[in-house]
């Protein structure tokens, strides 16, 4: 893994290493945004009834209306759904994105994997002071019409934390040990 403190830079790295799933949410409160990643991440890894990849079929014609009047240049939809929500990964403009939709065709969230370098330099400055013993595993934005998070995985020989930030600092999501 590349050490985001050095001076290599994190955006030739293919997106598949930004890549992180969240799938051992461990929280006492729960606030609207949590409760949201909560149930996103939920319907991102656990009970998705449509893992292959397909075009939309039996995706609400709402749903697949709103996400081409948001995104009409996308590239490559790969649609699969939840209980919950209708996920869209899809590419637009280089990008890596997967969009979360309601059934009635609200967009839920929107995250994009991105680069060290494309966070708020606070947080860079955060990252670069408080945990310089570790290197980024995964990096994402999720956004909503409320607000815009940041969680980066981070490790170091033996363990795994999840950090989020909604602010200036980042917070500890999840802390775990590896075997």
């Amino acid at each position: 893994m590349l050490n985001p403190f050095n001076s290599v830079a994190l955006d030739n790295v293919p997106p598949a290493r930004y890549i992180c799933v969240v799938n051992k949410i461990t929280t006492k409160t729960h606030t609207p945004m949590k409760q949201l990643a909560i149930a996103l991440t939920l319907a991102a890894s656990v009970f998705t009834t449509s893992s292959f990849a397909n075009d939309g079929i039996g995706t609400p014609v709402g749903v697949l209306k709103s996400f081409q009047t948001t995104f009409a240049a996308a590239k490559d939809a790969d649609w699969t759904s939840s209980e919950e929500f209708y996920k869209v990964k899809f590419a637009l403009d280089g990008q890596y994105i997967t969009a979360f939709y309601r059934a009635d065709g609200t967009m839920a969230a929107l995250t994009r994997n991105i680069s060290f370098f494309q966070l708020p330099v606070s947080l860079q400055a955060n990252l670069k002071n408080e945990y310089k013993q570790y290197w980024i595993a995964g990096l994402f934005e999720l956004s909503n019409d409320e607000s815009v998070e940041y969680y980066v995985t981070l490790e170091d020989a033996d363990t795994r934390l999840v950090l989020k930030s909604a602010s200036a600092k980042w917070s500890a999501f999840q802390k775990e040990r590896k075997n």
